[in-house]
């Protein structure tokens, strides 16, 4: 299945190692290549306006979502096909989800880790069932998905919830394993031992 739009959550910031903001366009030219319409945040700074960037520089579409509360700090990108000013974050983050088929994490801050965990409760609860992607450059995230197979071994998180998130440090895999994705709960709730 090839995917018509993902929602790309990351930083405002570039963080501190150039091959964060690299590994971005590379995302963002593997998208366009494919014809896949990029959904963010719609900053024109750090990790969010370098992803936009390489897309729009590749001749994809890229569709940003800004709060107007956040104009003045996140500056909204001036090339986008379409920017929608919302009133809230709570606006922001749905109409991100309505427009996408799919959700990518990359480095960021707590926000992201917030987009990030929202999508996959809502994956495990059935209200969505779109694949979910996180972009491990340089090994962001391995501390992340540690605490995630600790919360697996503590009997919090399931086991097939854990699965949800498709890895990969490569941009074209992680796209190729989230165009064959085919959500894998067939039971939501499940008894306490089963957990």
């Amino acid at each position: 299945m090839s995917l018509a739009s993902l929602c790309v959550y990351c930083g405002s910031s570039p963080g501190n190692d150039p091959r964060f903001v690299d590994g971005a366009r590379a995302l963002g030219n593997a998208m366009a290549r494919r014809q896949c319409a990029l959904v963010y945040g719609g900053s024109r700074f750090g990790m969010m306006g370098a992803i936009a960037d390489s897309v729009l520089e590749a001749g994809g579409r890229a569709i940003g979502i800004l709060p107007h509360g956040l104009s003045t700090k996140e500056a909204g990108h001036p090339g986008l096909d379409e920017l929608h000013m919302v009133d809230s974050m709570h606006q922001r983050k749905a109409l991100m989800i309505e427009k996408s088929q799919g959700f990518v994490a990359m480095p960021g801050g707590m926000g992201t880790f917030e987009e990030l965990c929202e999508v996959v409760t809502w994956s495990q609860l059935g209200i969505h069932q779109r694949p979910i992607g996180i972009y491990n450059l340089l090994g962001y995230f391995d501390p992340f998905l540690t605490f995630l197979d600790h919360a697996v071994e503590s009997g919090f998180l399931k086991r097939s919830h854990r699965e949800l998130l498709l890895v990969e440090d490569d941009p074209e895999r992680l796209l190729d394993r989230m165009e064959g994705f085919t959500w894998p709960l067939t039971q939501i709730w499940m008894a306490r031992d089963e957990i």
